[in-house]
């Protein structure tokens, strides 16, 4: 390619100077060949004037003074000369002998001889029946004698166009070398122009785009270059743009928490970010099938009637263990279906607190019915006539009412602490807690309701002091104790120990009681949830010890977790930031 059009520019250059030389050639030929022709004639003519006036004067008889007369001629003039009379007879030819003079045919009729005895001179081009050449005549009249003619073979003329053909060649010759030497410079010198900007233009379309063309004239060679340095900058300033808004576009397309897929017409998928993959636990789907990334009926369905109506769609699926909302709007570019987009928005946690809530609201519901409801049916049988007349019933009936009076009192403030935690708005008072005295402080309280089980409480900690609200810790350990007690049975014991795990310090606290069966251990601190519901209330819990617990060691930054064998006893442990020593 690089060479292809340095021949054709030396090829232009030399067809176009070939087709001027031709045509100067065969001008110049044609042109100078009369000029030749014209300028022997006239130089025939000026020696034939020359003859004429020696004739004038040397010829006395025509027939005895012109034999001699034309052969002197002649021998001067180096051409044929002829006399002849008047009535165009030949008296004289230095051609022809003496002798043979009266065979010749009368000349009166010839053209030049006409013209001469005419107009004073002529001349003529024809070929000559005597010497078997074409010739060329010249004639002029001389003092009413006749007429000389002077007559030149036309093969000095011949000859003298062939040196002027040779010497016409030769120039033509110089000139195409010439311009072949001056085409190539040429040529090589725009096509070095042309190859450069070629090369800087095949630069710019491998995409380096920082690329650009030297300009190195003010012509058209100047104005393309300058036109695509132009161009390449535009086109990089697009390219960054277009770049920069694909990097932004990248980055809230993978960084979106909803899942996202791309399909075409035929329900093939595109593109997809990584929330998709995660959501329905896949890899490598583009240019799979939607049947083969996911065989819900539903979801199949919904993206074929997107495909069909092109008309947005909000439909809600029940996947394994997972609620998801998607939302397909087909992907329309100039009136032609491109494909469909699905936006997958995982509500699975909104379902589960919405039956949290509305759990929560029923067990309320039910927590808070049966005190009221004994507190009613007590006060309405006082109110009947017992408070006056049975003191007895009437002290029992006070007590059994103050006693769902103050369970209403417990659920309360539980319901106001735990609302207080999971709302976030509770603030804590750090400080530096040694683990011991808050546990020793826990068992003075708690020490009446353990000997009168006969259980046995017994720190077998170390001397680990941690960062915490006291306040609340001693809330942890007061409701955890307080279940190891009460469901431990008589005679028995609770420990509490500790141990150094890193910059977490965890307390654990075991017990002998009945245990836990494995099935509720994963439910165990959700609001309101007991495993011995009867038993919980006759102990006088709210069931919601426990979910407080939780939230307050979330709080302080730990983790609480229970180990428990149905019969052998439980051991509830939690985790909290080290206060140094």
């Amino acid at each position: 390619m690089k060479g292809s059009f340095r021949l054709k520019l030396m090829a232009s250059y030399l067809a176009l100077v070939l087709l001027l030389g031709a045509g100067i050639y065969f001008y110049l030929m044609r042109d100078l060949e009369e000029r030749q022709v014209a300028s022997i004639r006239d130089h025939l003519l000026d020696q034939a004037r020359v003859a004429a006036l020696m004739a004038a004067k040397e010829i006395h008889d025509p027939v005895q003074d012109a034999p001699a007369l034309t052969a002197a001629v002649a021998k001067a003039v180096r051409a044929r000369v002829t006399v002849i009379g008047p009535d165009g007879v030949v008296t004289g030819d230095s051609e022809v002998k003496p002798a043979e003079l009266p065979h010749l045919e009368n000349h009166a009729g010839r053209p030049e001889v006409r013209q001469a005895a005419a107009g004073g001179s002529g001349s003529s081009l024809r070929y000559s029946a005597t010497l078997h050449l074409d010739m060329l005549y010249v004639a002029v009249p001389f003092s009413n004698q006749g007429v000389i003619r002077l007559a030149l073979p036309l093969s000095d003329l011949a000859l003298a166009k062939t040196k002027l053909k040779h010497s016409l060649a030769a120039a033509f010759a110089v000139a195409v070398l010439l311009s072949l030497a001056l085409s190539y410079l040429f040529s090589n010198l725009i096509s070095g122009n042309l190859r450069t900007i070629a090369a800087a233009a095949a630069q710019i379309g491998r995409g380096n785009l920082a690329t650009r063309v030297p300009v190195r004239s003010s012509d058209e060679l100047g104005g393309l270059a300058r036109v695509l340095n132009e161009m390449a900058r535009k086109i990089e300033e697009q390219v960054e743009r277009i770049s920069r808004e694909k990097n932004r576009l990248d980055a809230i397309f993978k960084g979106m928490g909803e899942g996202v897929m791309v399909t075409d017409a035929d329900g093939t998928v595109t593109l997809v970010n990584p929330a998709f993959r995660e959501l329905f636990g896949v890899r490598g789907v583009e240019g799979k099938l939607l049947l083969e990334v996911s065989r819900h009926p539903d979801l199949h369905a919904a993206c074929r009637e997107v495909a069909t109506s092109r008309n947005e769609q909000i439909q809600e699926l029940a996947l394994p263990g997972k609620h998801i909302l998607v939302h397909w709007v087909p992907l329309v570019e100039q009136a032609r279906l491109a494909g469909v987009v699905a936006v997958f928005h995982d509500i699975t946690d909104i379902r589960n607190l919405e039956k949290v809530r509305r759990d929560f609201v029923a067990n309320v519901s039910h927590e808070l019915r049966t005190p009221v409801a004994v507190i009613q049916g007590y006060a309405e049988t006082l109110l009947s006539g017992a408070l006056d007349t049975d003191p007895e019933r009437r002290d029992r009936f006070l007590g059994i009412i103050h006693a769902h009076a103050q369970r209403l009192t417990n659920l309360i403030g539980d319901l106001l602490t735990l609302s207080e935690l999971e709302s976030g708005v509770i603030k804590l008072d750090l400080e530096r807690v040694t683990v011991e005295a808050a546990v020793r402080q826990t068992f003075l309280l708690l020490e009446q309701k353990a000997e009168a089980k006969g259980i046995a409480m017994e720190y077998r900690g170390g001397k680990e002091a941690v960062l915490a609200d006291r306040g609340r810790i001693e809330q942890v350990l007061i409701n955890l104790l307080d279940n190891a007690v009460k469901y431990s049975r008589e005679g028995g014991k609770v420990e509490v120990s500790t141990a150094r795990e890193g910059e977490m310090v965890r307390i654990l606290v075991q017990d002998t009681g009945i245990g836990i069966p494995e099935k509720e251990l994963a439910r165990l601190f959700e609001r309101f949830y007991r495993v011995d519901q009867a038993r919980s209330r006759e102990e006088g819990g709210t069931g919601l010890g426990l979910s407080i617990v939780k939230h307050i060691i979330q709080a302080h930054g730990g983790a609480i977790s229970v180990q428990s064998n149905p019969g052998e006893g439980s051991v509830f442990s939690f985790t909290l930031r080290t206060g140094g020593n």
